[in-house]
Parts: C-alpha cells; structure tokens; sequence
C-alpha cells in the first residue's frame, strides 16, 4: 500500500512540475544564425538520458531549453534498450545522464547541477 500511496505523489508531483514548467517557460538566449548553427552542431555530440517527470531532469531539460539547443533526449522510463544502455555504457540507472562525445572520448555526467554547470560554460 505505501508503494502505491508513493508512487501515485511522484505521478502527482512530477505531473505538477511538467504544468508549472510548460507554463513558466525559461527565457532562451538569442543568437545570430550562424552562432545558433554552430551551438546546434555542438549539441550533437550530447545525448540526455532522463524520465519525463523526474524533476532533475526537468532541470536539465529547462536549462537546455534557456541555451537554446537542441539535445537528443532519451527517455529510459519508456524503452529497456535505452535502460540498458545507460547502464552498460555509463555504468548506472540514474538520471538525469548526459553523455558527452569529444575527442574520440565519452564522458558521463549525472548529477543535474553538474550537467547544467557543464552546459553553461559550453552554449552561453
């Protein structure tokens, strides 16, 4: 009965800062045309594993909308492959998860202050 009673406050909560957040949308960065054709080329090499409703991913989610870029966003809530991928690659289950392509190198960040940290000084 608690795990219902748990799981039914994380629908209704997570539920309640998907409405304040589509809402209360952040305000995103301008660029010129070729400064955003450059961020969105950056942003290629970065995938975000995440639940919808998880409110750090929310976080991330509203940080990467601010900086204007467009992440591919994997959610491992709806697909066991993607799941599994996360844990195999990256090591873990936990979310949010940005994988980081760079020289011929992958990084893993999880903890959303970090990643929105990391997002920050790469697309302000």
């Amino acid at each position: 009965m608690l795990k219902l009673i748990l799981k039914i406050t994380r629908l209704l909560i997570g539920n309640l800062i998907i409405i304040a957040n589509t809402c209360l949308p952040p305000q995103q960065i301008k660029r010129s045309k070729e400064d955003q054709a450059k961020a969105d080329q950056r942003a290629k090499q970065l995938q975000l594993y995440q639940f919808h409703l998880c409110p750090f991913c929310v976080k991330v989610r509203r940080q990467i909308n601010a900086l204007n870029i467009k992440i591919d966003l994997k959610n491992v809530n709806k697909d066991t492959n993607l799941e599994n991928e996360l844990i195999q690659l990256g090591g873990k289950r936990k979310v949010p998860c940005l994988r980081v392509e760079e020289n011929n190198s992958i990084k893993w960040l999880y903890e959303s202050s970090d990643i929105n940290t990391f997002l920050r000084k790469r697309f302000s």
